[in-house]
């Protein structure tokens, strides 16, 4: 059960208090468990947990992860992560593109993209507001393919929480728990090539 300290303590002795009911952020609270993790809420009405976030990029053919890493909780880490994943790939002769879900339909993030000559093949995201994804890109045959084959990213994801038994970790520290994560991954590609292997070609 993690457990909590207050941010704003008065000078001196700290006072007892009971935070039951009240209302936890990150910039009230922190964890005296894990002084690194974060508290974050997946998605409305869903409870704030104390975690990190795990990103991982996979190419389509094969559904193998290339590239994996974790950063701390927040609204705009996995963009962040994504564009980190990316850019040392984009020098490549073919063309790349990117398939991601709504979270990415981010103005900031469909341009970085672009500016790196990458394709991005986001799914649109159009509640309450104008996706940054268009006719130019949707289109083409390609991207109905990338929105569904970017889906096979969640068997992997749920391998890694529940096989590999990241989705509740033993470690502490960002350090630890990305190495338990990336290493998670790369165990998840081992399980795949087999089936790979073995598959008619």
């Amino acid at each position: 059960m993690p457990r909590f300290r207050c941010l704003h303590q008065s000078r001196g002795r700290n006072k007892e208090a009971d935070f039951r009911g009240e209302k936890r952020s990150n910039e009230t609270h922190a964890s005296t468990t894990d002084p690194e993790a974060c508290l974050y809420r997946k998605g409305p009405g869903k409870e704030a947990k104390l975690c990190f976030i795990g990103h991982a990029l996979m190419e389509n053919r094969h559904a193998l992860f290339v590239d994996a890493c974790l950063t701390p909780a927040d609204g705009h880490a996995e963009r962040i992560a994504a564009l980190h994943m990316i850019e040392p790939r984009v020098d490549r002769p073919t063309a790349i593109t990117i398939g991601a879900d709504k979270a990415y339909d981010a103005e900031d993030f469909v341009n970085e993209l672009r500016a790196m000559k990458v394709t991005p093949h986001v799914a649109q995201n159009t509640s309450g507001r104008a996706s940054t994804i268009d006719g130019r890109t949707t289109q083409h045959a390609g991207y109905a393919i990338s929105q569904r084959i970017r889906k096979k990213i969640e068997e992997g994801f749920g391998w890694i929480k529940i096989v590999a038994g990241q989705e509740q970790t033993k470690f502490r520290g960002r350090a630890r728990v990305g190495w338990a994560f990336t290493f998670a991954a790369a165990a998840y590609n081992l399980v795949r090539l087999p089936k790979l292997m073995a598959a008619p070609t």
